[in-house]
């Protein structure tokens, strides 16, 4: 019996088969996560300034209002300027990451001081330095760089903890992105819910101890207790595993896509890795904390380097996200929201 051939389709009915509707907005949100990729990496770290740059005065009672007054004139609110009593309370500051530099001016001469720690941003100090030098210059002083807190032998650039934090990240969203592309989306019911949850707290852990052991006594980058790291990289792996699960059930594949806006696009350049915050622009600087990236950032350099000074805040920060991801996650699977594709029973 003879077959009747198919009617050629043309390029545009070719391309409707090829490229599906869903498709095509999926492409055009790829394309649109790549270029605010580029504007938030540029924007963000293009042009470092100092803004409200906390630095302490430590002088003679009748010195001390006219340097505070001179560093609170440096245009576009670069500094936020305060006294200290001695050169040992304001090094107690500098350590509780209450301020980032102390120019300690020495009623003798001519010859001060600037304290500052490196392990907090070397950019931080490089802009202290600048800050304060100028304006020592043009009242006949110098000063000479104290680095209360330095970086590791093999932190040189004081980058290993936000990599480190990072990696976990990365690892937080991948995983939890696997989970779902191989067993749906959004599990089939709570039982299986706790499950995929536990599945990912396992992880965590692992993660957690592994990074801890590679930062540490493998590659001898970074400091600090290993349990402490260890207990940190698993708070930042299940929050970001957790958000990006409760993302899939709501939204599908693109619940992924929205994963990444939150953890690579606004997290990574924001956390105040190469540049802390004081030297990042407004919108970065506003957000940083709040990320999972940011909050483990700076816990990760306290647990090295401050001995585990203002771990409330990131911490909480961290529990938060968490909680947030577990809740809507169950939510979505009581609910069954209508975004994106059904979602199969799993086996």
């Amino acid at each position: 019996m003879a077959h009747t051939a198919e009617p050629a389709k043309g390029f545009l009915g070719e391309l409707r088969d090829a490229v599906t509707p869903r498709a095509f907005f999926l492409v055009v949100a790829v394309l649109l996560l790549q270029l605010g990729f580029i504007t938030s990496y540029v924007g963000a770290l293009h042009h470092p300034t100092p803004h409200e740059l906390s630095i302490a005065v430590v002088a003679p009672p009748e010195v001390a209002p006219k340097l505070v007054g001179a560093l609170e004139s440096v245009p576009d609110d670069a500094v936020r300027a305060s006294t200290a009593p001695d050169a040992a309370t304001a090094e107690a500051r500098i350590k509780d990451q209450k301020i980032y530099a102390a120019w300690v001016v020495d009623p003798a001469g001519t010859e001060d001081r600037l304290l500052v720690a490196e392990a907090r941003g070397p950019a931080a100090s490089t802009a202290a330095e600048a800050v304060v030098t100028k304006l020592a210059a043009s009242q006949g002083r110098t000063v000479a760089v104290d680095d209360t807190v330095p970086l590791a032998t093999g932190d040189a650039k004081g980058l290993s903890a936000f990599y480190l934090v990072i990696g976990w990240c990365v690892g937080g969203y991948l995983v939890a992105s696997i989970l779902g592309i191989s067993a749906g989306s959004r599990p089939a019911n709570t039982g299986r819910a706790v499950l995929r949850l536990g599945t990912l707290a396992l992880y965590s852990v692992a993660a957690g101890l592994g990074g801890a052991l590679i930062i540490g006594p493998v590659l001898d980058a970074l400091p600090g207790s290993i349990a402490g790291l260890t207990g940190l990289g698993a708070l930042v792996v299940f929050s970001v595993g957790a958000v990006t699960m409760a993302l899939e059930c709501l939204f599908d594949v693109v619940g992924i896509g929205l994963a990444v806006l939150l953890f690579v696009v606004l997290g990574n350049p924001s956390a105040g890795g190469v540049y802390p915050a004081p030297m990042l622009p407004a919108f970065w600087r506003a957000i940083g904390e709040w990320i999972p990236n940011g909050a483990g950032t700076s816990a990760a350099r306290s647990i090295a380097y401050l001995d585990s000074t203002n771990l409330t805040v990131p911490f909480l920060v961290l529990a938060l996200w968490a909680v947030l991801g577990v809740a809507v996650t169950f939510l979505a699977v009581v609910r069954r929201p209508q975004f994106g594709r059904p979602i199969p029973p799993e086996d």
